[in-house]
């Protein structure tokens, strides 16, 4: 909002400024303006003053429904040297770090040469929180964009089937289908069921026909198969129990949404503990 005491735009949250860049003038308003003592005209545009700028990026943020835990995240505050207590902690702040780099070479060129989203893979904690905080920066918010947790928007999409619901399916969907930029967060979190897959397929062929960039973050891997757990467990018979069989991301989504994914994203894995675990239970993790 405008301060009403501001001396550069009197309240109205606009000044005058006589020069801007040449992409940007096709979005002000100009005029001609007399130039004092003279009869000349001089060309200024309209700009939004430096009165609004305090709570312009919250706004943003609201309007892309970026969670408040995740406002403050940027890559700055991004912390790739997490892990020093093992022998594979190297390695898993090397993931960390080239994740970084790829993420954030993607933020600073956006637009320009951008033709394929992201999608981030990993253990709990530690690509969310790479996700959320990367759709929070100032380079995300100059943009049209809108986060979704993937389990929330199907909720609201069947929420709006009800009769006595004044959202409907086309309001909730429109802006997701539409938005420059979609940052949906635990893709497949859901079991999935036909309508489920029919939904988040029509959402992302949709996005892919209109060359609409989307931004994934997941914690199913592309292989399945059987998960070593730390130490044998046993029923208090003594029976072992055997390894859960962790899903691959094809079977929380079909292989032919999965197939499309290929297309619409570079695939970013990452190879680290579960950070809220691994971190910050052990308290080593600087606010």
């Amino acid at each position: 909002m405008a301060q009403s005491d501001c001396s550069l735009c009197g309240g109205t949250g606009w000044k005058t400024v006589e020069r801007l860049a040449e992409e940007e003038k096709p979005k002000r308003v100009s005029w001609q303006k007399p130039v004092p003592g003279t009869n000349e005209l001089r060309r200024v545009w309209a700009v939004p003053c430096d009165c609004t700028q305090a709570d312009r990026a919250a706004r943003t943020l609201a309007r892309a429904r970026i969670p408040k835990r995740y406002e403050h995240c940027d890559f700055n505050n991004y912390d790739t040297d997490l892990y020093d207590s093992v022998r594979e902690s190297a390695a898993w702040n090397r993931s960390l770090e080239q994740a970084k780099l790829v993420v954030e070479a993607f933020a600073r060129d956006y637009p320009a040469g951008t033709d394929t989203g992201l999608l981030l893979m990993g253990p709990c904690g530690r690509k969310d929180a790479f996700g959320r905080g990367g759709a929070a920066t100032d380079r995300f918010a100059r943009h049209t964009g809108l986060f979704y947790d993937y389990r929330e928007l199907l909720k609201e999409i069947q929420g709006s089937y009800n009769s006595e619901s004044q959202a409907t399916e086309l309001g909730v969907l429109e802006p997701v289908l539409t938005a420059e930029v979609l940052l949906l967060d635990d893709l497949g979190a859901s079991k999935p069921s036909p309508w489920a897959l029919e939904t988040i397929g029509h959402i992302l062929n949709t996005r892919y026909n209109e060359r609409l960039i989307t931004l994934l973050t997941t914690n199913y891997l592309d292989g399945a198969g059987a998960t070593p757990m730390p130490s044998p467990s046993r029923l208090p018979s003594g029976q072992a129990i055997a390894a859960a069989r962790e899903d691959a991301l094809s079977d929380r989504l079909g292989m032919r949404i999965r197939s499309r994914l290929y297309e619409m994203c570079r695939t970013v894995e990452l190879f680290a503990p579960d950070y809220r675990r691994e971190v910050r239970q052990a308290g080593r993790v600087r606010s």
